[in-house]
């Protein structure tokens, strides 16, 4: 089995940036094949490691969105000081981090991939009492990648902190909220074969961005961790596309 660098990276390049954010229970390794790939042509690239992520679930539990959010916002401060213009890219809640960023911060575009506009699951809405009385959860939804080597690219917690999943519920109520704020270019990003987040997510973050310029793009052969899925490739090169297309110079 592959030994993955759980580490964040960072990738210097020319003067546009490009942040690249995990999804939750993940690490940086769900994204650094496609920060190579940006890398590669000529865009300086950061990925971060989330607060709680790519340690323990232990380390986990001592978390919330705040210290999630504060990670990425850490590493944008980070590209801003290098770069003349940043882009930023997440995966799942990764994506929802690059929709809240964009809220409230001057960007030059973002890309967001499998952001869950709302958990279908209708035990989702009793976790905020549920954290008080049950500490862990383990996840039972089968994988839906469709590249069978996929899961040797991926790092995540086998159990889950009940407080965790209650606090991305805040996220992703507040992400929704915001999402009128958003004034920035913007790729929305959907695997169809995506067991993990709602169908209709996508377009649901596509109808309430504020932005005048956003896309939305439809990947049929891909599950939720689109970054290392079969269609990866052509998910990197659709990024790289949206950011040449709005970089300025």
């Amino acid at each position: 089995m592959k030994i993955l660098d759980l580490n964040p990276f960072f990738f210097e390049g020319g003067p546009t940036g490009c942040l690249l954010i995990h999804g939750f229970s993940g690490s940086p390794p769900e994204m650094r094949p496609m920060g190579e790939f940006l890398a590669a042509k000529g865009l300086t690239v950061l990925g971060v490691r989330l607060a709680g992520h790519g340690t323990s679930p232990e380390d986990m539990a001592t978390t919330t969105w705040r210290d999630w959010v504060a990670s990425a916002e850490e590493g944008l401060r980070e590209l801003q000081g290098r770069c003349d213009q940043v882009f930023v890219a997440g995966l799942s809640m990764g994506g929802l981090i690059t929709l809240h960023l964009a809220a409230h911060n001057p960007l030059d575009g973002i890309v967001a991939m499998a952001a869950p506009a709302y958990i279908a699951d209708w035990r989702f809405r009793f976790l905020p009492l549920a954290q008080y009385f049950v500490r862990w959860l383990t996840p039972d939804i089968e994988s839906d990648l469709t590249d069978p080597e996929a899961e040797e690219r991926l790092f995540s917690y086998p159990v889950l902190p009940v407080r965790c999943i209650a606090s991305l519920r805040q996220l992703i109520r507040l992400v929704r909220r915001e999402l009128p704020q958003v004034k920035v270019p913007a790729l929305v990003v959907q695997g169809e074969k995506d067991h993990h987040v709602p169908a209709d997510s996508a377009r649901i973050i596509f109808e309430e961005l504020g932005s005048e310029e956003k896309e939305i793009v439809w990947w049929p052969n891909s599950g939720h961790c689109i970054t290392v899925d079969s269609e990866r490739q052509a998910v990197w090169a659709r990024a790289y596309q949206f950011i040449a297309n709005h970089s300025k110079g």
